[in-house]
């Protein structure tokens, strides 16, 4: 890896959503060709990638509560629908030549290998890319949780939380156009502002083990390209003194 790059070793968090594009639900094919070009980017540029993907573009476990699905229901088929859109994501960077395996939290022999940190890391070493699927593997636990619950566990320089802002604001800056943006906090003010934009245990989880967060918008041009060089870009959540 060059010299130039700040972040050797990444897990990349992506949300369901940002496959749907301006679909409410599914995968836009440019939205997925898009993200896999910047992914491919990186690969080609000598970082080691690791992807946790949510699965809200198909289905939200808690969503599902409003329907009179119970939560554990509802959270093993936000599960499934991690899967579905890994797969995805892996066969669009085969076709760009860049190696990728799927690996399930969940028992899913037939279509997938069981994550474990060693197999992890063996394929990283490989220089394939590692997509996560199954979330953590039990109910109750987001994406975010279990993409800063992998990062930790894969000893990742970083976890990227892509978003469609640039950044951490203080208040939606959608709905509240005098938003500020936060270019730098640590994860104890994130945690004590209560910020929406990751849960709390994961959180919590980069607090524990000393792992910079950097929100970013992904759906940017290069955007990735240069978040990974350590251009100052998005909102970074860094260990407090």
């Amino acid at each position: 890896m060059s010299d130039t790059h700040r972040y050797g070793r990444i897990l990349l968090k992506l949300s369901g959503e940002a496959l749907a594009g301006d679909n409410a639900t599914g995968i836009s094919p440019e939205e997925l060709s898009f993200i896999c070009t910047e992914i491919s980017d990186i690969h080609n540029a000598g970082v080691a990638v690791g992807i946790v993907v949510g699965g809200g573009n198909i289905f939200r476990g808690v969503a599902g509560e409003d329907q009179g699905v119970r939560r554990t229901t509802g959270d093993t088929v936000g599960m499934l629908s991690t899967m579905i859109n890994s797969f995805m994501i892996q066969d669009c960077l085969e076709r760009r030549g860049v190696p990728a395996v799927v690996l399930s939290a969940v028992q899913a022999d037939k279509i997938a290998e069981l994550f474990t940190v060693q197999r992890a890391e063996s394929y990283l070493s490989q220089n394939t890319v590692v997509i996560i699927g199954g979330g953590t593997g039990n109910p109750f636990f987001t994406t975010d949780s279990a993409a800063a619950l992998r990062c930790a566990e894969l000893g990742c320089d970083a976890l990227f939380k892509a978003t469609k802002v640039d950044g951490i604001y203080d208040k939606d800056p959608v709905r509240f156009p005098d938003a500020q943006k936060i270019p730098e906090l640590t994860h104890q003010e994130a945690l004590e502002k209560n910020l929406q934009v990751m849960d709390v245990s994961a959180f919590s989880i980069c607090r524990d083990n000393s792992i910079p967060i950097l929100v970013f918008k992904m759906m940017e041009k290069r955007n990735l390209l240069r978040a990974v060089t350590g251009e100052s870009i998005g909102s970074l959540v860094r260990k407090g003194v």
